[in-house]
């Protein structure tokens, strides 16, 4: 099967955002394999035996997505904007059902260490992750915003730029700052 052209995603999306709910039947074969990429890259830093699996998590994206009223899609940027958010919200909902308590519930936590990339250690908790996530971007939107595609959607430097219309220097920039505010707000 051949990728998609970003072209035929704006274009079903706009469908939908026009309110043609059958568009969702054209999109969801279209851009699957792209959830997926972002479900596996949001659980790949989860437990091995992790009780939610990525398949579940792109259904469930996908269900939060596309339920209650039609959303205005700008673009496919904007769309994968989104998942990155819905999964990064889904993924918090299930630690908290599983009753892990605040600040690591049990678990060894791993350290945070300024030195690599701030969120590839195994130990982060998410629920305190959103917490911070949610403080950077009453601060600053942008700056939540790279993180959230950086890190939950796992897009590099140029894509985050593209999808968020600014320079690839701005998103390192936005890039450097959230990682170490984030690792203060977190080690505080």
């Amino acid at each position: 099967m051949s990728t998609p052209a970003p072209a035929d995603i704006t274009r079903i999306l706009a469908t939908l955002s026009n309110g043609d709910r059958a568009a969702s039947a054209e999109l969801l074969p279209v851009i699957y394999g792209e959830l997926r990429r972002l479900a596996d890259r949001c659980m790949r830093d989860e437990r091995s035996d992790h009780t939610l699996q990525p398949t579940a998590l792109v259904h469930e994206t996908y269900l939060r997505l596309f339920r209650g009223e039609p959303q205005q899609w700008n673009d496919r940027g904007h769309f994968f904007r989104v998942a990155a958010a819905v999964m990064r919200h889904i993924l918090v909902d299930h630690a908290r059902a599983c009753g892990r308590k605040k600040r690591g519930g049990g678990q060894g936590s791993l350290p945070l260490d300024e030195s690599l990339a701030v969120f590839e250690e195994r130990g982060v908790d998410l629920i305190a992750l959103d917490e911070a996530m949610t403080a950077l971007a009453a601060q600053d939107k942008r700056k939540a915003g790279v993180v959230e595609l950086r890190f939950f959607a796992g897009l590099g430097v140029e894509d985050t730029a593209k999808a968020l219309g600014v320079s690839v220097r701005t998103v390192k920039s936005d890039w450097s700052f959230a990682k170490l505010w984030l690792l203060r707000k977190m080690s505080a």
